[in-house]
């Protein structure tokens, strides 16, 4: 049985990592490490704990301890690295915090790693490793900085960082990159595009516009709203990162996009459009309406959801123009391609976040955060 150890594990994209790499392989054993600050949600995995194959570890992955504990505990197969400090506009706020989790616990993990695999030296000195063990990084196409109106990220584009948050990701993968070359420790790292689909904690874009229609809030948009990104289903990430973790070459970055390109007004017009489509043809969504009360025929208005809700506001900080991904080597190479058209992927978030507002509520509520000592608290 092999065992991974998957930081982060309770986070957006790394809980719906545990979600489809515990349903694909069955004979595994997966070991959650997550600190749960602000966006980590340990609900999110619920039905995923009550596996007798995946545990749960409160932590912080530059804690030597915490992470030694488990290695001590487990023969760690794999290591799969989505903790991090993960907002632009909180980096911009506290830039220090970014640097201790995302560079220094990443440092941390590589070296514990590095210490419980070795498994001798070779002849020129180099350390030598246990069989079939790896450390995969999940980085993010912001590490390259910002495009012109044309031209993609491929896995050869010099790093440039424009934010605290990029920059503290760009120096992550140098020290993943360093330890490759100066130990030889077996690694990949990936660099994803602008995730979106269920769980995402709604301060990022689509929840948080979905959210605040719900509420009858304005929505905020920076700057003119023309900033580009490509967005990426998190259901095929994840598929990208189970095959790169078992099938990429040892010691290479693979890109992983989208191939979907989309102005952040023009994300915003779209789902405020889908919403207001959907409860027109399903009344039944519109009981989620936070603000609106039924006519005296019962009725609940939904002609109000339109694009007069949104609201232009100061641009960030060094806000990046355009993001897009080039993913043909991970193409070429594993057969990784995008299989949600957005066009899909945005309707099926838009459902699920109207479906499941219970866990949107705990979570904007902050009561998610009580779920640990709620589970283990006792223990």
């Amino acid at each position: 049985m092999r065992s991974y150890l998957v930081t982060g594990g309770a986070g957006f994209i790394g809980a719906n990592f545990v979600k489809y790499i515990s349903k694909k392989h069955k004979d595994i054993r997966l070991i959650v490490l997550d600190d749960l600050t602000y966006a980590g949600n340990l609900g999110t995995i619920e039905a995923e704990l009550k596996n007798a194959n995946i545990s749960f570890v409160k932590g912080n992955i530059g804690d030597p301890q915490v992470v030694s504990s488990i290695f001590e505990q487990y023969p760690i197969d794999f290591v799969v690295n989505f903790a991090a400090e993960s907002h632009v506009d909180r980096s911009i706020e506290n830039p220090q915090l970014f640097l201790q989790t995302n560079i220094l616990g990443t440092q941390n993990l590589l070296d514990i790693a590095k210490k419980y695999w070795t498994a001798g030296k070779n002849e020129n000195g180099y350390p030598t490793y246990r069989s079939g063990v790896k450390y995969l990084q999940v980085s993010t196409d912001e590490v390259y900085g910002s495009l012109g109106e044309t031209g993609y990220f491929t896995e050869t584009t010099p790093l440039d960082p424009r934010s605290p948050y990029a920059a503290s990701k760009a120096g992550a993968d140098l020290i993943v990159a360093a330890y490759a070359e100066t130990f030889k420790l077996p690694v990949n790292i990936t660099r994803c595009s602008n995730n979106y689909g269920p769980y995402h904690f709604p301060e990022k874009l689509i929840p948080l516009i979905i959210k605040n229609i719900l509420e009858g809030e304005k929505l905020p948009v920076y700057g003119d709203g023309a900033n580009v990104r490509d967005w990426l289903y998190v259901e095929d990430h994840c598929k990208a990162i189970d095959l790169v973790l078992h099938h990429g070459r040892t010691g290479e970055v693979y890109n992983v996009g989208g191939h979907n390109e989309r102005q952040n007004i023009a994300i915003v017009r779209l789902t405020i459009s889908i919403i207001r489509k959907l409860m027109e043809e399903h009344p039944g969504y519109r009981k989620v309406l936070k603000k609106q009360q039924p006519d005296a025929a019962g009725n609940i208005a939904v002609d109000w959801i339109n694009d007069d809700l949104i609201t232009f506001v100061g641009d960030r900080l060094g806000h990046d123009k355009r993001y897009a991904i080039d993913p043909s080597k991970i193409t070429k190479e594993l057969g990784w391609t995008p299989e949600t058209k957005f066009e899909d992927g945005i309707l099926k978030t838009i459902r699920w976040y109207l479906e499941n507002q219970d866990w949107v509520e705990t979570v904007t509520s902050g009561d998610y955060q009580k779920y640990y000592e709620q589970m283990y608290g006792n223990r």
